[in-house]
């Protein structure tokens, strides 16, 4: 699932977390604004963890439906570090990566869905199926 990335050039204004909805907030300095879900961010990390090392070597991430964001560390002028409620704390989200998924959110969505219903996989985790 590693994410090609095309470099918009734009830069967040503001990052707003909202706990209670579970909601990434982002504004960016072109007027876009993205509401991106925790789960959906946790399963698009570019982590190791999940793309692998090389092509082929990708995890599916699953059972995060109810997984949170904790903590947002900034990572230089150009990325946000993400700690997860599950422990996740490696991925690095550059503002081009955040903008493809703001943009993309209803493609890469349904590409994940249908990924998962392919595996037979569920959205919860293994103690709620």
């Amino acid at each position: 699932m590693r994410l090609k990335i095309s470099p918009c050039g734009c830069t967040p204004t503001e990052i707003r977390l909202h706990q209670l909805s579970a909601l990434l907030e982002i504004h960016f300095d072109d007027g876009s604004l993205f509401e991106l879900p925790a789960e959906y961010l946790r399963v698009y990390t570019q982590s190791a963890e999940a793309v692998g090392h090389g092509p082929g070597q990708e995890v599916l991430q699953h059972g995060k439906d109810d997984v949170s964001i904790t903590a947002i560390r900034p990572v230089g002028n150009y990325a946000v570090a993400l700690t997860f409620s599950d422990g996740h704390d490696s991925g690095i989200y550059s503002w081009d990566l955040l903008y493809k998924l703001g943009a993309e959110f209803p493609l890469l969505w349904s590409q994940y869905l249908q990924r998962l219903q392919t595996a037979g996989i569920s959205r919860k985790p293994s103690s709620h199926n």
